[in-house]
């Protein structure tokens, strides 16, 4: 933590005492989506819904040689993403995220390839997420990116402490092998103390694509300062491209818990996704055992939606 630290304070220190920057690059574009949801078990109320984004980015090179982005998305009437990229070259990309994102962690929490949705992505109304706790805070924080050579990257992050908010700043490794043709492979580790009972997570994913086809493993282990509160996730997925224009994949995530009152948790999904143009039509239907580690709860969900790139 220390390093990240010492790291970005240099690169910011850096840009402060820079001279003027030279013109700026601006670029802007949009994405329109409808979407529909819903569930067996679920609210039969209204289940159509419209997210709308707009993403305006500035990037412009300082007389140092570093380049910076300043990246703001608008969802809606309010910012949903901003941040600062600051690019140093050889050094790496240190990025201040005002909002809108979060750490390795969460980043990594299911790499597995699908063509719209995880496996526990659609509303099955309580589910457990793959990773609990996740990453620490989504807002204020600092992400470092960094190439260590040919084939092997760096991604680390780290999350201030906010009083009560968060009771200790957050720090989060991870890296990304990419050495053997059609091998990625993931590792991460971090803590989050966003609460006095601070939790540990550990993420391991592989992905291996081999022309249309790719299929990947991941495996989560969360283990909480709060007793009986541990989980271990593990992830599968497959996904083929039919032609330029469609793919389909199947998921499946199994979440197993310490609690020898819950149940595990079960999911498989099925997804596809067609584009043509700026118009893409994505689906998801999936089931789910074991609802939340509640073992009388299963549910089968559903989304549709149609989104407009432009």
């Amino acid at each position: 933590m220390n390093n990240l630290k010492k790291i970005g304070l240099t690169a910011l220190g850096t840009v402060l005492v820079a001279s003027s920057a030279q013109a700026a690059d601006i670029t802007m574009s949009a994405t329109s989506k409808i979407t529909y949801v819903g569930a067996d078990n679920g609210d039969d109320g209204n289940g159509f819904s419209m997210s709308d984004s707009i993403t305006f980015s500035t990037t412009g090179e300082m007389d140092n040689g570093m380049t910076i982005t300043h990246g703001i998305e608008l969802d809606g009437a309010a910012i949903d993403a901003n941040s600062i990229a600051i690019d140093t070259g050889d050094m790496g990309t240190l990025t201040f995220v005002g909002g809108g994102t979060t750490g390795v962690i969460t980043q990594w929490d299911d790499l597995t390839p699908n063509a719209n949705e995880e496996a526990n992505g659609v509303p099955y109304n309580g589910t457990a997420s793959a990773v609990d706790g996740g990453g620490a805070q989504t807002h204020n924080l600092f992400i470092y990116d960094y190439t260590i050579t040919d084939g092997l990257e760096l991604k680390a992050s780290y999350a201030p402490s906010g009083l009560t908010a968060a009771v200790e700043g957050s720090t989060e490794y991870g890296v990304k092998y990419t050495g053997i043709d059609g091998l990625t492979v993931y590792a991460a580790m971090g803590e989050n103390n966003d609460a006095a009972a601070g939790i540990d997570n550990v993420n391991f994913a592989a992905i291996y694509t081999a022309g249309a086809m790719s299929v990947g493993f991941q495996a989560n282990d969360v283990d909480h300062a709060t007793a009986s509160s541990d989980r271990d996730t593990t992830i599968l997925g497959i996904s083929y491209a039919v032609s330029d224009d469609l793919s389909v994949s199947l998921n499946t995530s199994t979440v197993e818990h310490e609690s020898t009152t819950l149940d595990d948790q079960e999911a498989t999904a099925v997804s596809f996704s067609y584009t043509s143009g700026g118009m893409t039509v994505s689906g998801t239907y999936g089931s789910m055992d074991n609802v939340g580690g509640t073992g009388t709860v299963d549910n089968n969900a559903y989304e549709l939606n149609v989104a407009f790139a432009f």
